[in-house]
């Protein structure tokens, strides 16, 4: 089974900049990690290849230094790592960035399973995982708490909701977005870590995958960041006390004059 685990590097929550010609973020000598939610990802596609057999392929994209997380996904288990890198690619939004992790993942072999973080810690948008199964016409299930059963081309999951979880089928291929419940990550091995040191990290560019330049980047992104703003601070609040009878009696005289008509 060939398993494609998408990742993205995001920098340290101290260390978030804007470029104020551009509104995003600064990503180039940031120090960065690995999004959260995806050693989630990571972990439960090694999980399965021990399970099922077969490989695991990480991939990113970013700057030159993203491939440092590809290494550290490899030192985890992940059997190969593809950085997709390239000036052209800078400041894509959510659909251009799956547009083009797509076209990756099209330059690979095969693939019967792709693995990605329910969201990344810096946008928050949770449409890049699947905006992937959209380009490549996939089934997609989000949200994935628990791979019940995969066997022959058909997986058998438990997606979480509000109220509980679904237990969806789906055939493969498809693409999975998972959420923390779902495992624990491990912990690199020195095997893992030595192996990660070593291996060769395939590179694509943008005349690699053959992707339309009017597609990618800033310019190619529907959705652009206008302008960035900090909030202003809001007014502090009344602090109601006394017992449990007297709050809940102002309380509802505070109420009262809020709704009374304002004429």
């Amino acid at each position: 089974m060939n398993i494609v685990v998408c990742i993205k590097q995001v920098p340290d929550t101290a260390n978030v900049k804007i470029d104020p010609e551009t509104n995003t973020l600064i990503r180039e000598g940031v120090e960065s990690i690995i999004n959260p939610f995806d050693m989630y990802a990571i972990e439960e596609a090694v999980r399965t290849k021990e399970k099922l057999g077969g490989k695991v392929t990480v991939i990113t994209m970013g700057p030159p230094q993203a491939e440092a997380a590809l290494r550290e996904a490899i030192s985890m288990g992940a059997d190969e790592g593809v950085l997709v890198s390239d000036r052209a690619f800078a400041g894509s939004d959510t659909w251009a960035t799956s547009y083009t992790l797509s076209a990756a993942i099209k330059k690979l072999e095969s693939f019967d399973l792709i693995f990605c973080g329910k969201q990344a810690a810096d946008g928050d948008t949770a449409q890049v995982g699947p905006g992937i199964s959209v380009h490549l016409d996939i089934p997609q299930v989000t949200y994935v708490k628990k791979i019940e059963e995969i066997k022959e081309n058909l997986a058998r999951v438990e997606r979480m909701t509000e109220e509980g979880y679904e237990v969806i089928e789906t055939p493969l291929p498809a693409l999975f977005t998972v959420v923390k419940e779902i495992n624990e990550p491990r912990i690199p091995s020195l095997k893992g870590k030595m192996k990660a040191r070593s291996i060769e990290i395939k590179k694509f560019k943008a005349e690699d995958l053959g992707v339309e330049a009017s597609c990618i980047g800033l310019d190619g992104s529907p959705t652009q960041v206008v302008k960035i703003f900090t909030p202003p601070p809001r007014a502090g609040g009344e602090m109601i006390t006394g017992s449990a009878d007297e709050i809940v009696e102002k309380l509802v005289n505070i109420l009262k004059d809020e709704c009374k008509p304002k004429f």
